[in-house]
Order: C-alpha cells, then structure tokens, then sequence
C-alpha cells in the first residue's frame, strides 16, 4: 500500500441508487480498516465547491447499509462544469489535506472525475451507481438490482387488477437511454410485450401481438415500455393508438417514475456495494487513479473511466430473443 495518500473523501453525484448508502459505508470502514482518514462530501461537486465537508468514522455509517438514498445528498452541479468551479473544489480539497477521491454516481459525475483528475492531477476512483445499469465495464451498477425487485413485484399487483377487468396495461419503468430494466423486468413479471430504445419493435408488430394474444385467449396483457423506446410514442400515445386499432381492450397506464429509485437494496446491491468500496479505496492506496470499479463474471475489476464513460454497454440478444419465445 502506498503511503502517499492519508485521507480520502467520497461523495454521491447525480440521481441517487438504493446502495449509495452501502458504498459509502464500505469506503469510510476501508479506510478505518487501513488507518486511512475519510471525509463526506455532502450535495456532490457541489458540496465540494462549497467545502461542505464532513470528518467521518466507521460509527458515522452504523445502520446505513439498509437505506435506500444517498446519506450524504446528491446535487447536480452547472458552476462544476466551469474552470473556475473545479477550481474552487480542488482548494477546497487541498484546504482539508484531502489526497484522492471516490465518486458514486453514474456517467456524468464519471465525466466530472475525469476532467478534475486531469486538470489537477489529483486521484480519482469511480463506483457506479445508477439503476439503469448502462455504464460499461461492469455487468451490474448499484441500484439496478433492486430496481428490477421493484418494478416486478408491482407489476405482479397490476396484473392481479389486469386480469379482474380484462385490461391491457401500459407499464413505464425507466431507461431513457437503456432497456436494460424493461427487458428483465418484462420477463421477470411475464409481459406480452416489451417496448425498448435499442429495438424498434414497430406499432404495427405490437398490434399483431396483441391480437394473437387475444386469439390465443389472453383476457388481459401487460406491455412494459422502457421510457425511450424506439416507436417515439409516449406511453399515453400508445394507449390512444391500441385503443384506435382494437377497441375491445380497456387500456390503461402505469408510470412507475421514481419509486423505481427507493427502497432498501437488495442482498446483491449491498454486497456489490461492499465490495466495490474495498476495492476503490485499495486500488487508491495502490497508486491508481482514474479508473472505475466494476464486476465482470462475479469478479470486481477495474476499468478505465473514459472507458467506462465512452464505452457502449449492449444490450442482451439472447434475453430479447427469451422475451420472443415467452410472449407466444
């Protein structure tokens, strides 16, 4: 272990995971566990710019592990996109003998540590938290786990009212920009159909599956839509279209919206979060920088954070094709 770096700060930036609390936990306790000393950063870069800052010891995490949100708050940042604001924050951080730096956040706060790392030179590791599970380098990020344990145990209630009243319902779950949460929660919970951005599954297709499931005798459907899937309708769109073309169905909708965020994390997410901490603070302490923890085959590994950044994670073909087949 490198005996250059003495403290180590840590903050949560951008939208808040259920395991930021966990992350943060394995941080400050990792460095106790190495006599290293740890501050919180509260509100994200922003706290930083502000020097909001918070000495923190391995009682200051007790009972954290099991909350849903970020303990230490999360802020988007515009003055932290400036020269000036990154500025300030390293003075701040140098003001406070902090040595390197953890960041909990997903592809926008990484793009943040890059560029401080590079203007300042200053050590920086990244763990990934965000539910929509699109950051590359690693197979799962903080949150997306729990998600999915959300999304289909309310889709499971809508189906229960579903097939009561012969209804087809519209869930939306989130991924503006990845299906990965559409897809497995489709299939966890049994849709009919699922609505993805990386797949233009077409209304025409979504009809005709449709009707094969009421030809088949399917009374009720559930359709999740991933909240930027490719038919470039909105869910209420899609509603008024089905209603159009097959007016025999009662169509309603579901947006799920930010309870997909909440919630005590699942067993997964707080152990990946455990280990991902030990492993950010170690590879620190190693003399490494500017990398970002991940998991890849059940192993942590570090990945480059313009990697991790630029890095295209592809959705699961095989998964789609298992979406196909349980649809019939």
């Amino acid at each position: 272990m490198s005996a250059n770096i003495n403290k180590i700060a840590v903050l949560t930036s951008g939208g808040d995971s259920p395991g930021m609390n966990a992350a943060i936990r394995a941080v400050v306790r990792t460095c106790a566990y190495h006599n290293i000393n740890c501050l919180g950063i509260y509100r994200g870069y922003e706290g930083m710019i502000e020097g909001d800052f918070k000495e923190m010891g391995p009682r200051s995490v007790n009972n954290i592990i099991n909350k849903g949100g970020t303990i230490l708050k999360s802020a988007r940042s515009k003055e932290f996109m400036t020269v000036e604001g990154r500025k300030k924050a390293y003075n701040h951080l140098k003001a406070a003998n902090v040595d390197a730096l953890v960041v909990i956040g997903g592809d926008g706060s990484f793009t943040g540590a890059e560029i401080f790392n590079k203007e300042f030179n200053f050590p920086v590791m990244g763990i990934p938290g965000t539910i929509d599970n699109d950051i590359f380098g690693t197979s799962h990020t903080l949150g997306y786990d729990t998600a999915l344990n959300t999304v289909v145990e309310v889709i499971d209630k809508i189906r229960d009212t579903a097939s009561s009243h012969n209804r087809l319902f519209f869930v939306e779950v989130m991924g503006r920009d990845a299906g990965h949460i559409a897809l497995n929660t489709g299939i966890g919970a049994g849709a009919e159909e699922i609505l993805i951005p990386e797949e233009d599954l077409g209304l025409e297709r979504l009809l005709e599956s449709l009707k094969r499931s009421k030809e088949s005798g399917k009374s009720s459907s559930i359709v999740v839509v991933s909240e930027g899937d490719k038919t470039g309708k909105n869910v209420f769109e899609l509603k008024d279209y089905v209603e159009e073309h097959m007016p025999e169905y009662d169509v309603r909708v579901s947006v799920l919206g930010h309870m997909q965020r909440g919630g005590a994390p699942s067993c997964f997410d707080r152990v990946l979060a455990s280990r991902l901490g030990v492993k950010a603070v170690e590879a620190l302490l190693e003399g490494k920088s500017n990398f970002m923890a991940g998991i890849l085959n059940d192993k942590i590994v570090l990945t480059p954070l313009e990697q991790a950044i630029k890095g295209h994670y592809e959705i699961d073909n095989e998964l789609i094709r298992v979406s196909d087949i349980m649809s019939t």
